[in-house]
């Protein structure tokens, strides 16, 4: 580089730049100085501005410098690098505060190692829109209200997952959770597990279909009466498709007026109803809480740590004549009690028509209850729950989302509305796939006007909920924590010790937030509960046989296929009796099932079909355990197929040494158990209290 090059005037206006600096002696010069330099070690050096450079009326002097900083590199250059200032630079760990200063609120979006922030298409939240724009405040992340052109990280719907153009990313919906939730689903989702396990599912009410079960429902309500003359029942009436507490009504017989006149009209599910609920100030009252189901496989489920519980607004009295048809004091519905004159909008956690479920835990606490027994007995309905509700959400996920074909990720947040006894035994009266997120109530200002004013109950409680499942779906978490692990040094060799030893929380993108409120449950006590997923094993089995990608239903070929691979048939069950079995049982079940998108066997039709082949496999057996060695054999026959195809593969492909022999007896691969009998070895299960 020559002396008189303007490379060499621009080092020099550098360094006068500098002395002017340190003879104005201004802290917040002094301050933009070192944040120049930064700029320029973190990217390329800041261009000092033209009108503040001093005009000199000769060349400012230069000091000497070495020969290889003079004549440089053969490569032109732009611009030299920063000649040594004047005055001495301030401790590394100020610099440091400086830069976060400079970039705090900004996110990980500055430097070359930063994260860019994570976009949320927010266009379709509809009602959980408030929350979610307060939970994305406080993560400082990026909203789309509009939507956008280009993907994002994730979508939030409010409804139901119905968007066949979403390629990539997450959606807060699984395809079917809406149609798995109704009454009339999710009764023969548990009945099924009742079936296997009527021990460990008996927190549902006895339940049955109107109107495909109603003389089922008279029979046996005569029949208990009959056995027992003091049994006085009070039975619940929910309309298949109801919401809000919209078409429920209290019968005390079979033969009510309103039952027998609505049965064709509008299907529904009728209920034993809960007559010894637990009361608290004379009043009935419900939990509402939230639990993210985070994964379908592998399974993982959380739950919210904190739920709300609704009040009734009438003082309880058990069923009769006189009271029947009061619905504040019989159902715990918000949307009914809200036009009570009675109800009472909370200014606190602990009172008024809605409170915080923690508030209730406290009280009860205080009154000596075992609050970990409580949460305990609630873990395991919900674990069970979703237990029952995951073999046909896989069947919809692989329909609307087929393997090996792009599409988005889904995680989704339920409600679980539980019912607390008198014995404090929890009892599940519904699951909501769109749980209300509103955190605002209706306040009556006069007769018919209303206005929405926010409720602190519902944005302590559904905030926190909406936040941390974001947090624990953020695509970019992994790299967060480690760069938060290892934060890049801002100057390039130089050491920083100050922003490592003074452990700044701005390392940390979370570092503000409170912890996470969402604790997980599964695969946490997956020990004590894998014992129950036989149907959703029988589900992989099903989706195995589907044959074409993307059907709901399995034809008769595909029936006739798993029984031939699983080595089901004999001469007791020939192929004509499996066909016949296969239609009789289809024919049952596309009579009573509203999906009609195409025909063929659904999955409660095949494990109808399985229950049939195992009992007549396995006759000394409960049916449970008949089920699982079923399950078992198929399992085994399959792995085997599985190998032999493997090497049958391997052998067509040209290979330069002899392939190694394969003893077709040998165990199956890990994941696919040889068959066993489970009446010897019977099923065991952990029955500790969960913490």
């Amino acid at each position: 580089m020559l002396r008189g090059s303007p490379e060499r005037e621009l080092a020099a206006s550098w360094e006068a730049d500098a002395a002017a600096a340190a003879a104005a002696k201004s802290q917040a010069a002094e301050a933009e100085e070192q944040l120049g330099v930064d700029a320029g070690a973190a990217g390329e050096p800041e261009r000092p501005a033209r009108e503040e450079q001093p005009k000199a009326a000769g060349p400012a002097p230069v000091p000497a410098r070495p020969r290889a900083a003079e004549e440089g590199d053969a490569r032109p250059a732009r611009r030299p690098p920063p000649a040594p200032p004047l005055i001495p630079p301030r401790p590394a760990r100020t610099l440091c505060h400086l830069v976060k200063a400079r970039s705090r609120g900004r996110g990980y979006r500055r430097g070359s190692g930063s994260l860019r922030p994570v976009t949320v298409d927010s266009s379709k939240a509809r009602t959980s829109l408030d929350a979610l724009k307060i939970s994305l405040r406080q993560l400082r992340w990026k909203e789309f209200p509009f939507g956008r052109r280009l993907p994002c990280d994730i979508y939030w719907h409010g409804v139901s997952f119905h968007d066949n153009d979403i390629l990539s990313g997450q959606v807060n919906k699984f395809p079917g959770m809406t149609e798995m939730v109704r009454k009339i689903t999710l009764s023969r989702a548990l009945r099924i597990m009742q079936n296997l396990f009527p021990e460990e599912y008996n927190f549902y009410p006895r339940s049955w279909i109107l109107p495909d079960e109603f003389q089922l429902f008279v029979a046996q309500v005569r029949m208990v009466k009959d056995g027992d003359r003091s049994w006085k029942p009070t039975f619940i009436v929910k309309p298949d498709g109801g919401c809000q507490g919209d078409g429920i009504y209290l019968i005390k017989d079979p033969s009510d007026v309103r039952l027998t006149g609505t049965l064709q009209s509008r299907p529904a599910v009728v209920q034993e109803y809960i007559c010894k609920p637990l009361l608290i100030d004379k009043l009935k009252f419900d939990i509402r809480l939230y639990v993210l189901l985070k994964s379908l496989d592998p399974l993982e489920i959380y739950i919210a740590k904190d739920g709300l519980s609704r009040f009734c607004t009438e003082p309880y009295q058990e069923p009769n004549s006189q009271n029947l048809h009061h619905v504040f004091m019989h159902l715990t519905n918000y949307s009914l009690n809200i036009h009570s004159g009675k109800f009472i909008h909370s200014d606190s956690a602990s009172t008024g028509s809605k409170r915080t479920f923690s508030s209730i835990l406290c009280k009860l606490s205080s009154k000596g209850v075992d609050i970990k027994k409580v949460w305990s007995d609630i873990i395991s309905l919900v674990i069970k729950t979703v237990i029952a509700l995951t073999p046909e959400l896989k069947v919809f996920y692989q329909s609307d989302i087929p393997t090996g074909r792009p599409g988005p990720t889904c995680f989704q947040i339920l409600g679980f509305d539980i019912l607390l006894m008198k014995n404090l035994k929890p009892m599940l009266l519904e699951v909501n796939a769109n749980p209300s997120m509103r955190i605002e109530h209706e306040y009556e200002l006069s007769p018919g006007v209303f206005e929405n004013i926010p409720s602190l109950v519902d944005e302590e409680v559904k905030v926190a909920v909406i936040r941390d499942t974001l947090r624990l779906m953020d695509p970019l978490k992994k790299k967060k924590e480690k760069q938060s692990q290892h934060p890049e040094n801002p100057f390039p060799g130089k050491e920083d010790p100050g922003c490592e030893l003074t452990g700044d929380p701005d390392s940390n993108p979370e570092a503000h937030l409170p912890s996470i409120c969402l604790k997980q449950v599964f695969p946490k006590y997956a020990k004590q509960f894998n014992y129950l997923r036989l149907v959703d094993r029988m589900a992989n089995l099903f989706i195995r046989f589907l044959g074409i990608k993307g059907t709901m239903k399995l034809g008769p070929t595909g029936f006739r296929t798993f029984i031939r691979n699983c080595k089901l048939s004999s001469s007791s069950l020939s192929m004509a009796a499996v066909d016949i079995l296969y239609i009789d049982i289809t024919r049952r079940w596309n009579s009573v099932t509203l999906d009609q998108r195409d025909s063929g066997m659904c999955l409660q039709a095949f494990v109808e079909a399985f229950f049939f082949l195992a009992q007549r496999k396995f006759k000394m057996l409960p049916l449970h355990e008949q089920v699982a060695s079923l399950i078992d054999l198929c399992e085994y026959h399959l792995s085997l197929l599985d190998e032999k195809r493997l090497v049958c593969g391997r052998s067509r492909r040209p290979q330069s040494s002899p392939p190694q022999e394969v003893n077709p007896t040998t165990q199956p691969a890990a994941g696919s158990p040889a068959p066993r009998m489970i009446g010897a070895n019977k099923l065991s299960h952990s029955r500790h209290a969960l913490s």
